[in-house]
């Protein structure tokens, strides 16, 4: 490498290859779950919130609140959700992950990486160190852009 441009263009050719070979994955693992997409991103929702109501499903995925209870209750009746009364307002519904639920995401997520086992272990040790280098430096780099507050809106 020897510019900023090039580094850019190969880091986005990463991106690239590492999203659509974690997208195709995801698919397929969804597809062979039975679940719509929409159902499926609930169930990540709840997974790294731990717990929301059906009126949060409803603004993150930019539907009505009939639409996201029908997602839920079907979800529901699998046994991939629980609800429970919400201790703040007893009107309201908290949702959960069940542990079926859980064990689903949990799938999902190890399905989706099993290529970059694959990946890693096809790395001579002398890539296998560099690509750990340079991986390590764009995970402190990406932590530390991410504490700062963007100077310009878009």
């Amino acid at each position: 490498m020897t510019d900023s441009v090039e580094l850019t263009q190969t880091v986005r050719q990463w991106m690239d290859v590492f999203t659509t070979r974690s997208m195709h994955a995801w698919t397929r693992y969804v597809k062979s779950t039975g679940l719509s997409m929409p159902q499926f991103g609930i169930l990540m929702n709840l997974y790294y919130r731990h717990t929301c109501g059906v009126s949060d499903i409803s603004e993150r995925m930019e539907v009505s609140a009939a639409a996201a209870s029908q997602l839920v209750d079907k979800l529901v009746q699998a046994g991939l959700l629980e609800r429970a009364e919400d201790p703040n307002d007893r009107r309201a519904k908290l949702l959960t992950l069940s542990d079926k639920g859980r064990a689903m995401i949990d799938s999902g997520i190890e399905t989706r990486s099993n290529w970059v086992d694959e990946l890693i272990a096809d790395l001579s040790p002398d890539e296998f160190e560099k690509v750990a280098a340079a991986l390590e430096t764009l995970s402190r780099a990406a932590v530390r852009l991410a504490g700062q507050k963007p100077e310009r809106h878009f």
